[in-house]
């Protein structure tokens, strides 16, 4: 795969730098393969996020105990800890970070015989990374807390 492009003049293309929020958002991949880890973890920097990345789903639990992230994308099989035992451990935990699951089959047995590890999007592979980041922005977009919700006081005196 070939990530530098070129435009028809020869210049090479790359993706724009989308909007910077402050901070950041932040944003764990966690992907077994290398090259994908990589090529999504690049695209991520590059439209703003902040992104750490684990290789598997057991990393990834031990990054999770210290670290709070805005989303995190994961692919399913992976050695050591699934995507789907990684899900299970977080509702367990009563973590509530949204979580994009990329995958190339869709565990549906898994998820039906326990609902509570849906993940909140999929992005089944191979996908583009147009396709992931409209997944991210709209997974993100649907989490946001509204604006000084957390200044809100009931009073019910």
């Amino acid at each position: 795969m070939n990530e530098n492009k070129s435009s028809p003049t020869g210049e090479a293309i790359s993706a724009p730098l989308q909007y910077q929020t402050s901070p950041p958002l932040r944003i764990l991949v966690v992907e077994d393969e290398t090259a994908i880890r990589h090529s999504n973890t690049k695209i991520l920097l590059r439209s703003g996020y902040d992104v750490d990345t684990a290789e598997d789903g057991a990393a990834a639990w031990d990054i999770l105990q210290g670290v709070v992230f805005d989303l995190m994308l994961t692919d399913n099989k992976m050695p050591k800890m699934s995507g789907v035992e990684l899900l299970g451990k977080m509702r367990n935990a009563c973590m509530a970070v949204p979580v994009i699951m990329t995958t190339g089959a869709l565990p549906e047995a898994e998820f039906a015989r326990n609902p509570s590890i849906q993940p909140t999007a999929v992005l089944l592979k191979p996908y583009t990374s147009a396709e992931m980041l409209r997944t991210v922005k709209k997974v993100l977009r649907e989490a946001e807390i509204p604006p000084f919700a957390s200044q809100i006081h009931m009073n019910f005196d």
